[in-house]
């Protein structure tokens, strides 16, 4: 910008770029009205020559304006001055997540899960506000240096997916490697893109590097809605088969086989970070020796994994049924080497013999003996009485009743 240009409108001056993008140049500014520092985002002219744009975009940010929430960058104002089109919106004092990615990453697994909390959290507000992102990825997450997290650039992407479809390809595929399936083929983006593209951010996270890539965007839209993307413990074998399980759904390319809206995926990850890993991934291991011979030993059985409680608010759907599931279906793997049955049966290991004593056959499981099965019926709760028993037992009583006197006659005449 020019010189001349520094000033918004007599009040906003800006200060500095702090970056840019295929949308808008964002500058640190000083509110001269209100004597604070805040961040001026100043549209790209290519955007402002469509007034229908304009008019969908200043509805946009009305909207994102309404929406309140620590993990949202609030907006403050938007405003024209001559042909320049701005948003000012609150000044965060950090880098955006990409960067923080290239220089750090692949993250570790509790830092990694935080971050995707904060930013379910924040997307997940604006769903149930009825605002779909429609960009998420980690040059819109500002992240400060105690990894306090703010999703920014509500509405732009979905004004400009409106009304101009053919700027919207050349400018905002410029990230294509968040796209959701479903946008790369030119549909309008739902809460469950945004779980899509949540899910990608997570996976960079975790690994370093994206699951997608291509020489152009075409190769990568292509490689979004046909190819299966790799297993984050692949390339980063610290991250826990669970939560590989949960970025398979996050990434499928179906929406409906998808978390729903971003509250519902931010659920799932709290429960985990809460109990999941913990509690299925350091199942005990048999131990590598054996008791004495001398001695009869059994092996504990491993305990199932403990339900994680309810978290983020009413769970509408609980990680651990999920584990369960899949656990009954698969044996174990080298991440859960130990003495467990699929169907949670109990069981003890066969007795180690004695020295010199030969093997003993394998004995399969006896059913309970006649005294077991006796203590069974006895333990059973009593049958109630019907109205021909009620019947029989009273003429009984009165049959026994009339006998007394006859008794007592022949007894007296037996001892007469």
């Amino acid at each position: 910008m020019s010189s001349q240009e520094t000033l918004l409108n007599d009040r906003y001056r800006l200060i500095a770029q702090q970056g840019s993008g295929g949308m808008a140049v964002i500058y640190k500014a000083q509110d001269l009205a209100l004597g604070r520092t805040v961040a001026v985002k100043i549209l790209r002219p290519s955007l402002t020559n469509d007034p229908e744009f304009l008019k969908r975009f200043r509805q946009e940010a009305r909207n994102v304006a309404n929406l309140s929430h620590p993990n949202i960058v609030t907006v403050h104002d938007v405003g024209q001055d001559g042909n320049t089109h701005y948003i000012v919106m609150e000044y965060i004092d950090g880098d955006d997540l990409k960067r923080l990615i290239r220089a750090g990453a692949p993250f570790s697994i509790d830092r990694a899960l935080s971050i995707a909390i904060k930013i379910c959290a924040g997307v997940g507000y604006a769903h149930r506000a009825g605002l779909v992102h429609a960009d998420v990825k980690p040059q819109n997450v500002l992240v400060t240096e105690n990894d306090k997290v703010k999703v920014t650039d509500f509405g732009i992407a979905q004004a400009l997916s409106a009304t101009q479809p053919l700027e919207r390809q050349r400018i905002v595929w410029g990230s294509p490697h968040y796209f959701s399936p479903e946008q790369a083929q030119g549909e309008p983006p739902t809460p469950a893109a945004d779980v899509y593209a949540i899910g990608i951010v997570l996976f960079e996270m975790l690994t370093g590097r994206l699951p997608f890539v291509g020489a152009d965007q075409q190769e990568l839209a292509l490689a979004h809605i046909r190819e299966t993307p790799p297993h984050a413990s692949d390339l980063n074998p610290n991250v826990p088969v669970h939560l590989d399980r949960i970025l398979d759904k996050v990434l499928s390319k179906e929406p409906g086989a998808r978390y729903r809206t971003a509250d519902q995926l931010g659920r799932i990850l709290i429960s985990y970070r809460r109990q999941g890993h913990s509690a299925t991934d350091e199942i005990p291991r048999v131990p590598d020796r054996l008791p004495p011979a001398d001695t009869a030993a059994t092996l504990p059985p491993t305990p199932p994994p403990a339900a994680l409680p309810g978290a983020y608010g009413a769970a509408q759907s609980t990680l651990p049924a999920v584990m369960r599931a899949q656990a009954a279906t698969e044996a174990p793997t080298s991440r859960t080497a130990g003495w467990s049955y699929p169907d949670g049966s109990r069981a003890t290991a066969p007795v180690i013999p004695r020295v010199g004593e030969p093997p003993r056959p394998y004995q399969p499981p006896r059913a309970p003996d006649a005294m077991l099965q006796s203590r069974y019926r006895a333990a059973e709760p009593p049958q109630p009485l019907d109205l021909v028993t009620i019947v029989l037992a009273f003429l009984a009583f009165i049959a026994i009743v009339l006998l007394i006197p006859l008794w007592i006659a022949v007894y007296q005449a037996w001892a007469g």
